[in-house]
């Protein structure tokens, strides 16, 4: 069921969560909370790839 790529993607998201947490609770709240909104555009990008490759595999 997952892919490489898949892989690729939620070590993206787990390395953005880590480094905002990190980031936030050393005192660079502002950079934190930037790198936080990484989190659900790096998960939106991967179901965006997802779904596209699942609707054109149907084709």
């Amino acid at each position: 069921m997952f892919k490489l790529s898949d892989l690729f993607i939620l070590l993206a998201v787990a390395v953005s969560f880590i480094l905002s947490g990190y980031l936030w609770f050393n005192g660079y709240k502002e950079q934190g909370i930037f790198t936080a909104l990484w989190v659900p555009s790096i998960l939106c990008f991967g179901i965006y790839f997802k779904v596209s490759a699942l609707l054109a595999r149907r084709k």
